[in-house]
């Protein structure tokens, strides 16, 4: 193994790469979408995902509100509508028919039904951070679409979802699979 020496950049809001997805939420009793890529599961029981988003966001204002919001996962076919939601803000226009939404359990989270996955949230916790706020969510559901499983289980190459890099602002598609967790590291062996 060939170990390269590594260059500062600096400390910066960047994992590369971030995963994109289209939080929604009820804001004013109407269901508004954004995209974001500070998003990710930071617990496994019970399930708990995490989104960093400006407390000035109109999607945000929706989750403080409601106490709801959905975090769904676009495939690379939505990427323009998904980005569109980004550069408009719902406080000056209705983004609701961009989507078509759906609600599950709690009736309270908007869903959009063009997104292959669709995770449902209740707000249990939320941390200003300096310029975002992390709002933590429980999973109440997962809904997925059957054509994006395999044996019963979300498949990542039939999601097709993207992921998002900074600071070049790029949208890139995910590859092929190239391991197995907690089974490919059994074949290392120590030098």
């Amino acid at each position: 193994m060939i170990v390269m020496a590594k260059i500062p950049l600096g400390a910066r809001p960047s994992l590369y790469p971030m995963p994109i997805a289209l939080v929604g939420a009820i804001v004013n009793g109407t269901p508004n979408y954004m995209p974001a890529a500070f998003v990710g599961i930071i617990n496994f029981r019970p399930p708990i995902v995490a989104c960093g988003l400006a407390p000035t966001h109109y999607t945000s204002q929706g989750i403080e509100e409601t106490g709801f919001f959905s975090v769904n996962i676009p495939s690379e076919d939505l990427l323009v509508p998904v980005d569109y939601c980004g550069l408009h803000t719902g406080a000056s226009e209705d983004k609701s028919g961009i989507f078509t939404t759906f609600y599950g359990a709690t009736g309270q989270a908007p869903l959009a039904e063009e997104c292959p996955v669709c995770i449902e949230c209740k707000l249990v916790n939320q941390l200003p951070l300096g310029n975002d706020t992390a709002y933590f969510g429980e999973i109440i559901e997962i809904f997925c679409e059957e054509d994006v499983l395999t044996n019963g289980q979300p498949d990542l190459l039939k999601i097709r979802p993207f992921v998002f890099t900074m600071p070049d602002n790029g949208f890139y598609s995910i590859g092929p699979r190239i391991g197995t967790g907690w089974q490919s590291g059994k074949s290392f062996k120590k030098q």
